[in-house]
């Protein structure tokens, strides 16, 4: 990212910077010397030297950012020469000014006051760039931490997309598995199964690029997920969403935050008719918890690592928020925080 000099912000430095020196010269000169009548006339020409130097120097960093980069050693070298010669021809063209208003002779040639307005440009020129670099290092330093930012966003959305991605796959295989299943029993049902199947892929399509859900877009699409299970368990599976309508229009989460989580429920434990898998979304405070019995499965079930840690890994990439899992003998629970704004990237 090619970087813009700070126009404004050094004009207007400048010109603070030139008010206070000419103040402090004004206070030195009237208690030093006994008769002040041409005082305010040489702090009107040090004002004047210093809007001179200060603006050349900005004239140049103009015109050599468009022939070298701001951070290259040609800009810095260049500059430095050629504002250090332009702030001491700055001071010798005000010489013979400053020797009007203090009305004596001078000459071009004399050694004391000669050296003296060459120093003279040499310190101002001094304190202007060390004012001015010190205003393009500020504004280096918030343009690297900007496209830092940039980048570290840039990465999350790519890592977030790559996860969600996992997801897919994984839940397609299960799926036409039981779709497989379900046409060798009844066909009627296995039809009600693609169509909320189709429901379910068309709405992760459609939601594809969000990283970001409302709470009632993400429950909606849970529920297609839901059904499709509830037509391969029955009354196996008992699932509540105890939730405001408030709380389902106002709060967001990472999209694809809940079908994991029952994915995951259903997985690890079994469930009959007798004794059915309870599943239950409800809020908790700013949390929306989503807390199952455990019935776990006598033979220790694969895992493809793509429930709890996939999720865990986007809700910390994409809120810098962690999910809080806590587990009993009778209750399995995962919370994970609410997003009460769409853009809620920490």
């Amino acid at each position: 990212m090619q970087e813009k000099l700070p126009l404004k912000r050094l004009g207007s430095l400048t010109c603070l910077q030139a008010v206070i020196i000419g103040f402090i010269f004004y206070l030195i000169a009237s208690y030093a010397d006994k008769s002040p009548a041409h005082i305010p006339q040489y702090t009107l020409l040090t004002i004047l030297g210093i809007l001179l130097v200060g603006f050349s120097d900005i004239a140049l960093m103009v015109m050599l950012g468009q022939l070298f980069p701001i951070r290259s050693k040609k800009f810095k070298y260049l500059r430095r020469l050629l504002t250090y010669l332009s702030s001491i021809a700055i001071y010798l063209i005000l010489r013979p000014v400053f020797a009007y208003f203090s009305h004596k002779n001078w000459s071009f040639w004399e050694t004391g006051s000669l050296l003296a307005f060459i120093g003279s440009g040499i310190v101002i020129n001094t304190l202007i760039t060390l004012l001015h670099d010190s205003v393009l290092l500020y504004e280096h330093k918030m343009n690297s931490e900007l496209e830092l930012s940039r980048l570290k966003t840039a990465n999350a959305e790519a890592m977030n997309l790559a996860l969600k991605q996992q997801i897919h796959p994984h839940f397609l295989f299960n799926a036409l598995n039981t779709l497989k299943a379900l046409y060798h029993k009844d066909t009627h049902v296995a039809d009600d199964y693609i169509v909320h199947m189709a429901n379910f892929l068309r709405s992760s399509i459609y939601h594809r690029s969000s990283n970001v859900s409302r709470l009632k877009d993400e429950i909606i699409f849970s529920n297609d997920y839901l059904e499709m299970q509830r037509i391969r368990f029955g009354k196996a599976l008992d699932c509540t969403i105890d939730l405001p309508a408030e709380t389902l229009e106002k709060y967001f989460l990472p999209s694809f935050s809940l079908q994991p989580l029952l994915e995951n429920a259903i997985k690890h434990n079994n469930f009959t008719q007798e004794a059915p898998l309870r599943i239950t979304i409800s809020q908790r405070d700013d949390r929306l918890l989503i807390s199952n019995n455990i019935q776990c499965k006598k033979m220790k079930v694969q895992s493809t690592n793509y429930g709890l840690a996939n999720l865990a890994e986007r809700y910390r990439l994409w809120s810098g928020d962690q999910i809080i899992i806590l587990e009993d003998q009778n209750i399995f629970s995962v919370s994970i925080k609410l997003l009460e704004n769409e853009h809620s990237n920490h």
